[in-house]
């Protein structure tokens, strides 16, 4: 009757076990990347009290099975589920979703963890951290938006008050359509203007005419003019170039001074710089035209006209006004000045068995000798999932097997107290008959 007390005491412990895992999945069913758990249960040694015996030869009798007793039941694992939970959009721009098996990576007190909680916040210093003050790793991107993600991770910051320095102008882009021109009658000038900017981020206003060549049919002049103190506007060119348009096409055959490029488009180089702005040494300026062949280019068409530039580089300097993470990590700078630029990018580690990391609390690992080592890179290589930037993911728990399982524990732990009673009851007897 001993082993009946030990087997159920046995039982009531791994059920106790299996009640506070349950308890703790449910306290954590609201909690941000939480991965739920479940106990496995192993049998203990059991008491052998006969061994097997082999069929007796010539059919005189047949073999015997053992005969054992269990000695009772023990928690044998905690297993982590480690399916995806839900993704719960948040639009905080430091919250981040682990969309695969990945990791964040982070540094406290000098310890290496790994989370998957992407409910992350700035710190004083801008560096980009968890709830629990772990620094987020990655690689921070050089003053030009450049990612050297093969470098060794630190700590990623986003220091408020960042600004991009002013870009000086180098191309403009042209496209619309021009009046078509028969060489007669009045002549009448089509002008655009667009806002180019020198190293200082000084606007330049740009003024592009375009004026139909009397007597030829189909050919225009193109003059560049920037305003100048002394009163009279800078030429851009000292020669107005000549554009040409196919008679029956009505797109560019020709341009005086321009160069053909790859892709079929037309560059004509400015010949003389504003002297009145801030330009770095040896700068110069394009205006390009489309290929002429293709869509969004410079036509020559009967209708009214369209002309304009529809892109030029450059811009002023700028303070960061915002930023976003992409799928790849890559944190993205919005600047005042319309401009974007990388900022960093946050790394995930991958394990071969992230079941085998040791749990440290506030949803924090650190490797064991069963988790294998991380393997640290970009979001979205090796394995390692990518990030959805402004969402969380969401606890995996399910509170209907949840439920479930917690009947199924209270009605184990019932049974194994009856067992003790009744063992107890008839311990009871035979000590009476004694």
């Amino acid at each position: 009757m001993e082993q009946s007390l030990i087997a159920a005491v046995s039982g009531i412990t791994a059920d106790q076990a299996y009640l506070d895992v349950v308890g703790n999945n449910v306290a954590n069913s609201n909690t941000t990347a939480y991965k739920s758990e479940s106990a496995q249960f192993t049998d203990l040694l059991a008491q052998q009290v006969t061994g097997a015996s082999a069929p007796v030869p010539g059919g005189q009798g047949a073999g015997i099975n053992p005969l054992a007793i269990g000695s009772g039941v023990r928690v044998g694992a905690v297993s982590l589920n480690e399916s995806q939970g839900a993704i719960q959009t948040t639009n905080v721009p430091t919250d981040v979703a682990i969309q695969g098996s990945g990791y964040l990576v982070t540094q406290q007190y000098g310890q290496t963890l790994y989370t998957r909680d992407g409910s992350l916040t700035l710190d004083a210093n801008g560096n980009l951290a968890t709830q629990t003050g772990g620094l987020v790793q990655g690689w921070t991107a050089n003053a030009q938006g450049v990612i050297n993600a093969n470098a060794p991770v630190g700590s990623v910051s986003i220091p408020t008050g960042t600004t991009m320095p002013a870009t000086p102008t180098t191309e403009l882009t042209m496209g619309g359509n021009l009046p078509a021109w028969s060489g007669s009658g009045t002549a009448t000038p089509v002008t655009t203007t667009i806002n180019a900017y020198d190293s200082l981020g000084n606007v330049v206003p740009v003024s592009l005419t375009f004026t139909p060549v009397a007597g030829t049919a189909n050919s225009w002049t193109v003059q560049g003019t920037v305003p100048n103190p002394s009163g009279t506007p800078s030429a851009l060119w000292t020669t107005a170039p000549t554009i040409s348009f196919g008679a029956t096409t009505g797109q560019i055959s020709s341009i005086t001074g321009a160069t053909t490029n790859a892709d079929g488009s037309l560059s004509l180089p400015v010949q003389t710089m504003p002297a009145t702005y801030a330009f770095p040494s040896g700068d110069t300026w394009n205006v390009n035209f489309p290929n002429p062949k293709g869509s969004g280019g410079v036509t020559q068409y009967s209708g009214q006209q369209s002309l304009s530039v529809t892109s030029v580089d450059g811009a002023p300097s700028g303070s960061l006004a915002g930023f976003s993470v992409g799928s790849d990590g890559v944190i993205t700078g919005s600047f005042s000045n319309g401009k974007t630029l990388a900022i960093g990018q946050i790394a995930l580690a991958q394990f071969s068995n992230p079941a085998g990391l040791s749990a440290q609390g506030n949803l924090n690992y650190i490797q064991s000798p069963n988790s294998g080592q991380p393997a640290v890179g970009v979001p979205g290589t090796n394995g390692s999932g990518t990030l959805i930037g402004g969402a969380l993911e969401g606890s995996n728990v399910n509170l209907s097997s949840q439920l479930t399982d917690l009947i199924v524990a209270q009605e184990a732990y019932q049974a194994n107290t009856k067992v003790i009673s009744t063992t107890s009851m008839n311990l009871s007897a035979l000590a009476q008959i004694a």
